[in-house]
């Protein structure tokens, strides 16, 4: 999650906290959270908007 914070431009606060509200596109592994590189791209590329 540090890259993916950094990657965004805020803090680890925030990156967990788009997680959690369902924003940010994730994987739980038991109490790992994922982030895909891919799914990151194209989440950024479509301006971080929520999938509907």
């Amino acid at each position: 999650m540090n890259q993916v914070a950094e990657i965004l431009d805020v803090s680890l606060d925030r990156a967990y906290a788009l997680v959690r509200k369902g924003i940010l596109p994730a994987v739980y592994l038991g109490r790992q959270i994922r982030v895909e590189p891919d799914q990151l791209a194209n989440w950024i590329s479509k301006g971080g908007k929520v999938n509907q």
